[in-house]
């Protein structure tokens, strides 16, 4: 571990940034150049004590995991994350579309989406990052981990997370998911995570099994989406995707028809959150 390039690396790139590209608002009177560390502390879900201590040269080691926050909050391009690791003492993480280091420049049209649902979705259909409104729609999908984290998977295993989608477009969106995941399949191989989803499935769903014999396949996002929140009830967004250009991940972005009661509900969700209230 090179204690002091590391130290010098994060300041670097944390003085970098500015608060907008994070999605942060800078605030009047900033003397700091960049973000501050404390800033960079809450983007990664570390302690600013400890982070302070990466940049002073007398930290721990950090782990693997801690590594891939702070390339993600710093949004290091995939050469500098390996750069990270490297200075860090680690080998640097194989570059697959399975990798989930999430496309700097996904991350920053995510940050500046906040009026509307958005979130970034991994060749496996995996939320890699949601916004606020997102994870207040959906849930917090971000902290699953193993075969939960496959979204094909849970459709197909858990009836609970249905909910989210009335019950006429089940059909269309697990055709969807089983579409995106054999492209996925035929990508990876049989020996990657797609394939063990792929496997699983088969022995547990029959469902899955015949959707899978239909051997339907591609990148599979409606135009039109109707989505069900426990409080406001239907909300009928348009959908628009933006890849990344090997196609392995994307952002998918909700947005309702402006001046609609989708939009209200939209708005009235930012305002409460994960609260919990009556729908009006």
């Amino acid at each position: 571990m090179d204690r002091a390039a590391l130290a010098d690396f994060l300041r670097r790139r944390r003085e970098a940034l500015r608060p907008q590209d994070v999605g942060l608002i800078a605030g009047p009177r900033r003397r700091t150049p960049g973000l501050r560390r404390e800033e960079v502390a809450t983007l990664t879900g570390m302690s600013t004590d400890y982070y302070v201590r990466l940049e002073q040269q007398r930290g721990p080691q950090p782990s693997d995991q801690m590594l891939a926050a702070l390339a993600r909050a710093l949004r290091l391009t995939v050469d500098e994350r390996d750069h990270l690791y490297r200075l860090a003492g680690h080998n640097a993480p194989r570059r697959t579309v399975e990798d989930g280091h999430v496309a700097p420049a996904l991350l920053r049209v995510l940050d500046r989406l906040e009026d509307t649902p958005a979130l970034i979705l991994s060749a496996l259909n995996e939320t890699l990052v949601a916004n606020r409104l997102a994870t207040t729609i959906f849930g917090d999908r971000t902290g699953l981990t193993g075969l939960d984290r496959s979204e094909a998977y849970r459709w197909f295993t858990d009836p609970s997370t249905r909910g989210v989608y009335p019950p006429e477009f089940h059909e269309t969106h697990a055709r969807g998911l089983v579409a995106t995941l054999r492209m996925a399949y035929g990508s990876l191989g049989e020996h990657s995570r797609a394939g063990e989803v792929v496997r699983v499935l088969l022995e547990r769903s029959e469902e899955f099994r015949e959707l899978w014999e239909r051997h339907e396949v591609g990148h599979r996002f409606e135009d039109h989406k109707t989505l069900v929140h426990p409080q406001v009830g239907r909300i009928d967004v348009d959908c628009q995707v933006l890849f990344t250009q090997e196609m392995g991940q994307a952002l998918l972005v909700l947005t309702p028809v402006p001046g609609s009661e989708a939009e209200e509900k939209i708005q009235l969700l930012a305002v409460l959150g994960n609260e919990e209230f009556s729908a009006p």
